[in-house]
């Protein structure tokens, strides 16, 4: 008897320590406060029962180096990346779908320890790979670029030479003027959307996508939005996506964060309307995205 009772006060006292050394202190943090941005927090906390999930509008938080220091923070919004890069000091951050744009326009080629990126933009590996489902016989792949985005040309082409594919960079100063955009048409088999606000918006969309048709040149990326407005087709990373991306991260220390990443879980968006148009073939979506996958690690 006194033996059981024994066994069941040291199961209980290893428990009652064990709690604590599991269970992760996570704050979501930006500028704004809505229900989308709650309906998200709510939903990490739900992946994550055994943690302490929740969302705190940036506005009402103290100083960075005064969150306590054992605090996993997600930072929302360029504000709240603002917020955590005025000090050193404070707990390590994870910043939530910015571009490489942005990051390089705020922080040049500098990656602060306490920092890790996880890019809005489609990986381009990915977004090549898709390139050579759908159009296998294009070499060429015509890249618009600002003073902002010629960066992105380097890894572009880190990721297209395995694939056997040239990038074509192009530069549009201006995009009111189309001759660079036609120049590059008929340099290049495709249009290839990269995420640069200044180039690729609502404003230019109508002009991209009926320039690059009326040349039979397909576009693709640089995003979701894109492909609904006309786009061939792209990767994407939708809510759940990201959740994933964060779950899996989050399941590791932050010591083992990467400085940047591109997030783990996506998946393809195609326009069969476009496609038919250009006598493209196009398997369904979930087709696509398993095909592109299935490139990740070779």
């Amino acid at each position: 008897m006194r033996s059981s009772w024994m066994r069941h006060w040291l199961l209980f006292c290893c428990l009652l320590c064990s709690a604590p050394l599991h269970a992760a202190e996570i704050l979501l943090s930006g500028a704004e406060d809505n229900p989308a941005i709650r309906a998200f927090s709510a939903a990490l906390a739900e992946l994550r029962p055994q943690d302490r999930v929740r969302f705190q509008p940036l506005a009402q938080l103290p100083s960075p180096e005064r969150i306590p220091a054992g605090t996993r923070l997600i930072l929302l919004d360029l504000h709240a990346l603002d917020w955590r890069l005025s000090t050193a000091a404070g707990p390590p951050a994870l910043m939530l779908r910015i571009s490489r744009v942005q990051a390089r326009e705020r922080l040049g080629k500098h990656r602060p320890a306490q920092l890790s990126l996880l890019w809005s933009d489609p990986a381009p590996a990915r977004q090549l790979r898709l390139v050579r489902l759908l159009l296998p016989q294009a070499q060429r792949i015509g890249v618009l670029h600002d003073e902002h985005s010629q960066f992105l040309l380097d890894e572009l082409r880190q990721a297209a030479t395995p694939l056997g594919l040239e990038i074509v960079g192009q530069a549009w100063p201006d995009s009111r003027d189309n001759r660079p955009l036609l120049a590059l048409l008929q340099r290049s088999d495709l249009l290839f959307g990269v995420d640069d606000d200044d180039l690729f918006n609502p404003r230019t969309a109508k002009n991209l996508l009926l320039t690059s048709y009326g040349q039979q040149r397909a576009m693709i990326g640089p995003n979701a939005s894109f492909v609904r407005a006309g786009s061939l087709a792209s990767v994407y990373s939708d809510q759940q996506d990201w959740l994933n991306s964060l779950d899996r991260l989050l399941d590791q220390p932050p010591s083992s964060w990467p400085h940047s990443a591109y997030p783990a879980y996506f998946k393809v968006l195609g326009n069969r309307q476009v496609a038919r148009a250009l006598a493209i073939e196009l398997a369904d979506d979930a087709s696509l995205t398993q095909q592109v996958a299935e490139g990740e690690h070779l």
